[in-house]
C-alpha cells in the first residue's frame, strides 16, 4: 500500500479537469472525510471553506463540506475568497485548517483543492501522506450526535480587506496615482477595488464580472494584454493584474509594458535593503528567476538562494534562511513579515508603497534591473530520457555554458506533466541565447 501513496498531491494541493478523476463530486466527498478524520485525530475541529469564481465550486464546496461534517468537523463557508484571505482567515476565525476550491491560474474547465494548517501554511509532505493513507480506507461517517455543523461567516471580505490595508503604511497615501486593476474574472471582483480606493488611489476595474466560466480567460496575470491597452487608453500610472484565485500579482508601467514577478520582487528587494527591512539580506528566486535579477542582487550585496520552481518550496527556503522576501517570475510574491502565503493584493501593495515613498515611476524602478532575453524551447519526445547519463548532451551543455561565462546560463528539466524536454539558455545578447538554445535542442533531438 505505501508504494501507492501521495499520489493526488501535487506541489500545490490536488487540481485536474473537472469530471475526471480525482475532480470528481464523489472523490472531494471522501476527500472532505479524510481531511476531517485526520484534523479529528487531535480532538474536535473545524475547517473554513472558500473558492473562487468557476462554476464547479458550487459542487466541490458541497461535497466536501458533507465529508468534513461526516468527519464530526464543523465548517465555516466564506464563499468566492482569494487564496490568501483563506490563509488569513483560517487564523482569524481560530480554524483548525483552511480549504481552498480553485484551479489558481487555469481556465473553468479546471479545479482542484488547497489546504492550509492553523497557521496559515501549506499542508506539509507529513499530513498529505496521513490524507493519502486515509482515503485509501473505506468511508465511514461519525454517529449521529458527533456530526460536525454548517454555518456561513459573517463579513469575511470585511476583515480581510482591512487586513490587506493594514499592510500599507499609512504616514503615506495613494492619492492622486490612477490605477487600472484587472481581476481576471476571478476571486478579487470584489475586493480589490475597495482595498486600493481605500487608500487613496483613483480606480478603473476591469474583468471584475466573473460568470463561472470566463475566469482567467484572456486576461489576469496570464494574459495582461488587455490590461497593457487599458492602461494606455486611460494614461494610466500603472496597471496590477491578478490570476483567478488572488495569489499571483503581475504589474504594467504607464509605457504598458509588463512588469513581471521577478523585476517586482527586485524592486522591492532594493527598498527593503535601503529601509534595513531585508532580514538577513536574503531573496529566494527559484530555477526559473532570470539571471538578470540575480546579477541585480549580485550588485547590490543581496543573497539570492534559489528554490526548485512552486510557491510551497520558495516558502520552504524562506523559512530556512530566515528571508521575508522571495518569489517567481510568474508572479507569486511572498512577504513573510506581512503574511504567510503568496499574497496578489498584499504583494501590489508593497510595490505601491516603494512608489509612493521614491521619487521614480514604476518604468524607472523596473529599468533598475537588466532583464536577460531567455529563449525557451520544448522539444517532445517519444521515451524517457536521462538527462543526466545523456553524454552528447552534456558536452554541449558544457560547450555552451563555457561560451556564455558569467553572462549567461543554461536550464534542462523534463516536464512533470507532458513528454516534453524543456530548455532554456539566457543571456545578454538575444542572438546568442537563440542560438545556444537551439543548438542544445537540436542535440536532443
Amino acid at each position: 500500500m505505501e508504494s501507492k501513496l501521495a499520489n493526488y498531491f501535487g506541489t500545490d494541493g490536488i487540481r485536474g479537469e473537472v469530471g475526471i478523476e480525482p475532480i470528481t463530486a464523489d472523490f472531494f466527498l471522501k476527500l472532505g472525510w479524510a481531511v476531517g478524520s485526520v484534523l479529528s485525530e487531535k480532538g474536535k475541529s473545524s475547517v473554513v471553506i472558500g473558492k473562487d469564481t468557476r462554476v464547479s465550486g458550487y459542487l466541490f464546496e458541497s461535497a466536501l463540506e458533507a465529508g468534513f461534517l461526516s468527519a464530526g468537523v464543523d465548517v465555516g463557508l466564506l464563499g468566492p475568497m482569494p487564496t490568501p484571505a483563506i490563509a488569513y482567515l483560517t487564523q482569524a476565525y481560530n480554524a483548525t485548517a483552511g480549504v481552498v476550491i480553485s484551479a489558481s491560474h487555469n481556465h473553468f474547465q479546471d479545479n482542484g483543492v488547497k489546504f492550509f494548517s492553523d497557521k496559515g501554511l501549506k499542508l506539509s509532505s507529513e499530513d498529505q501522506i496521513k490524507i493519502e493513507k486515509k482515503l485509501a480506507e473505506p468511508m465511514k461517517s461519525v454517529s449521529s450526535d458527533k456530526i460536525g455543523k454548517a454555518y456561513r461567516h459573517e463579513q469575511p471580505l470585511g476583515r480581510y480587506i482591512e487586513f490587506c490595508k493594514s499592510t500599507f503604511d499609512r504616514s503615506i497615501s495613494l492619492n492622486g496615482l490612477n490605477i487600472v486593476i484587472d481581476c481576471a474574472n476571478g476571486a478579487t471582483y470584489h475586493i480589490a477595488e475597495d482595498v486600493f480606493s481605500e487608500l487613496g488611489a483613483n480606480i478603473t476595474v476591469i474583468n471584475n464580472t466573473p460568470d463561472g466560466f470566463n475566469i482567467n480567460k484572456d486576461c489576469g496575470a496570464t494574459d495582461t494584454r488587455h490590461l497593457q491597452k487599458v492602461v494606455l487608453e486611460a494614461n494610466a500610472d500603472l496597471g496590477i493584474a491578478f490570476d483567478g484565485d488572488g495569489d499571483r500579482l503581475m504589474m504594467v508601467d504607464h509605457k504598458g509594458e509588463q512588469v513581471d514577478g521577478d523585476e517586482l520582487v527586485f524592486i522591492v528587494a532594493k527598498a527593503w535593503q535601503a529601509q534595513t527591512r531585508l532580514t538577513n539580506n536574503i531573496v529566494v528566486g527559484t530555477k526559473m528567476t532570470n539571471l538578470g535579477m540575480r546579477h541585480g542582487l549580485r550588485d547590490l550585496n543581496i543573497d539570492f538562494i534559489e528554490a526548485d520552481v512552486g510557491d510551497r518550496y520558495v516558502m520552504e527556503k524562506m523559512k530556512k534562511h530566515g528571508s521575508v522576501l522571495g518569489g517567481e517570475g510568474s508572479g507569486h510574491m511572498i512577504c513573510l513579515d506581512k503574511t504567510t502565503s503568496g499574497d496578489g493584493i498584499v504583494s501590489a501593495i508593497q510595490v505601491l508603497e516603494v512608489l509612493a515613498k521614491s521619487d521614480f515611476n514604476l518604468n524607472q524602478l523596473k529599468n533598475e534591473m537588466v532583464k536577460y532575453p531567455q529563449v525557451l524551447i520544448n522539444v517532445r519526445t517519444n521515451k524517457s530520457i536521462d538527462l543526466d547519463s545523456h553524454q552528447m548532451l552534456n558536452k554541449t551543455i558544457l560547450e555552451v555554458e563555457k561560451s556564455l561565462g558569467d553572462e549567461g546560463r543554461v536550464l534542462i528539466r523534463a516536464s512533470g506533466t507532458e513528454p516534453l524536454i524543456r530548455v532554456m539558455v539566457e543571456a545578454k545578447d538575444l542572438k546568442i541565447t537563440q542560438q545556444s538554445a537551439e543548438k542544445l535542442a537540436d542535440t536532443l533531438r
